[in-house]
């Protein structure tokens, strides 16, 4: 092997006469075969409706949780709040984690705990936390707010989220009314 002085060239020619018998072999397979498309499906599945047409839209967003947070489970909110434990903390002065303390957010302005690191996102939202803001961002942060540091995927059943929202409204020196 190492006393043939051409044995480099004879590998790379090997490569490129490969790749390029597959590359002809792809513009022959091109040339032969020519599959025509319908105008209209041959046949209609489930009714009159085209299939294209048979797909429902998905959600826009979460599903409102103002009617559910007068009913809502404080106690259950608690046990969904296990998911956010690790990176956020509720109690009255606490320090912040990964993420800020959340005592006060509900109702609280965004970016307004001293001391964390917001990131340019959430500065530049502004305003307060309202119970549809947070429920659209604890559904799914990075959809509510673009450039957020959240790396939580959200929560998806409303009941729990609602749930939470009411746990986190407690958390607060005055909680706002409920609608």
């Amino acid at each position: 092997m190492n006393s043939d002085p051409l044995f480099i060239n004879k590998v790379v020619g090997s490569i490129l006469t490969a790749g390029l018998i597959a590359m002809v072999a792809g513009f022959i397979a091109d040339l032969a075969y020519h599959p025509k498309m319908l105008d209209k499906p041959a046949y209609a599945i489930g009714g009159n409706a085209p299939a294209a047409t048979t797909t429902a839209a998905a959600p826009a967003g979460p599903e409102p949780i103002v009617g559910l947070l007068a009913s809502a489970d404080a106690a259950a909110g608690e046990k969904s709040f296990k998911k956010c434990k690790a990176c956020h903390g509720f109690k009255k002065g606490g320090p912040n984690k990964v993420g800020p303390n959340l005592w006060n957010v509900v109702g609280g302005s965004r970016a307004a705990v001293a001391g964390f690191k917001y990131s340019a996102a959430i500065k530049d939202m502004g305003g307060k936390w309202g119970f549809a803001d947070l429920n659209a961002f604890l559904y799914k942060p990075k959809a509510f707010m673009k450039g957020t540091k959240m790396s939580f995927a959200g929560m998806k059943k409303a009941q729990d989220r609602a749930n939470l929202v009411r746990f986190l409204r407690d958390k607060s020196d005055s909680p706002i009314a409920l609608p």
